[in-house]
Formats: C-alpha cells, sequence, structure tokens
C-alpha cells in the first residue's frame, strides 16, 4: 500500500496491564508493514502512554487507533471514562517525577495532541489523541 494512501486501526483491549505491551507491539508491526519505521519509537512511546493512561486510570476496556492520512499518523486511547485526562504538566515539573507523566510526555513529543469526550448509544467515554507528521 502507497505511503500516501489513507488507513486506520483500531485495537480493542481489555483493561489489563499487559494490553499495553500488545498495543506497543501491534502498533510497530502496522507502521512497519506501512513503511513508517522512521515513526516506530516516537509512535510507540506515545502510545504507550496514551494506552498506559487508560488502562491504569479507568475500570472498563479500552482501545487504541492508529490512523494515517495526508502525511499524518495520528494516535488515539479510548476509554469508558468520560472525565476529561489530567492537564500535562511542564516537563522540568515530571521529570524527576515517578507519576504524572504521561501526557507531559504525549505534549513534549507529538506535534498536536487533545482529548474529547465520546458518547455512543448511551455509553459514554473520551479519546486521547496525538499527532506525528511524517517529515523530520
Amino acid at each position: 500500500m502507497p505511503e500516501n494512501e489513507p488507513w486506520e486501526y483500531s485495537l480493542y483491549i481489555p483493561n489489563d496491564p499487559r494490553a499495553v505491551t500488545v498495543s506497543r507491539r501491534t502498533l510497530r508491526l502496522i507502521l512497519t508493514m506501512h513503511g513508517l519505521i522512521r515513526l516506530v519509537d516516537v509512535a510507540e512511546l506515545l502510545a504507550t502512554e496514551l494506552v498506559s493512561n487508560a488502562v491504569r486510570h479507568t475500570k472498563g476496556p479500552a482501545a487504541l487507533r492508529v490512523s494515517w492520512s495526508a502525511g499524518v499518523l495520528r494516535l488515539g486511547a479510548w476509554d469508558a471514562d468520560p472525565e476529561p485526562p489530567e492537564p500535562p504538566r511542564a516537563w522540568d515539573q515530571v521529570a524527576e517525577s515517578e507519576e504524572g507523566r504521561g501526557l507531559a510526555l504525549v505534549r513534549a513529543g507529538a506535534d498536536l495532541w487533545g482529548w474529547h469526550p465520546l458518547a455512543r448509544g448511551g455509553n459514554r467515554g473520551k479519546y486521547v489523541w496525538c499527532e506525528l507528521t511524517s517529515a523530520g
């Protein structure tokens, strides 16, 4: 598949810490198969933080969504908790900390990031996402 054609994958995961490793390895395979190996290391780090937050801070299932369009890789994690994520703190405030680095790392490593609430069929949740451009 040519690099310029859009595509999207979704991986639904249980609330299980092992889901983070499964998500990371699946993402590596997807990006490698699509010829985007140059984005793998940063994408794995960012997806790990997004999925880890979804699994660690909620009680329900989650999902990783990976999409490519117009030279932009979008990574996102859905979870069943409608509460907004904690705003990321400045990197110098969390660099030495064991907790609270996830979204600060996402903000530092991504070209763009955000979140929005979701509601479908009476179910509520949120989607936290980030983008990486292929240039670089």
